[in-house]
């Protein structure tokens, strides 16, 4: 039985065995995103709107950091 919300398949799909939250954790809010939905684009369907929120999420950070110059 597969359970969608505690470990759906694309969670764990990853060829190294590693879930994706594993490494994320370590990591500021706007990285850790942008790792999960790189981690993740070709499993969901919908590859480029992932790529492109990974986009979005280091643009906000590299913002985020020329503010705190």
């Amino acid at each position: 039985m597969t359970d969608n919300i505690n470990n759906p398949k694309h969670y764990t799909s990853h060829p190294s065995g590693v879930e994706c939250i594993q490494i994320t954790e370590h990591m500021s809010f706007n990285l850790g995103n942008a790792i999960k939905y790189l981690w993740r684009a070709d499993e969901k369907g919908a590859p480029l709107d992932d790529l492109k929120k990974a986009a979005w999420y280091i643009t906000r950070e590299i913002a985020k950091r020329e503010a705190a110059k």
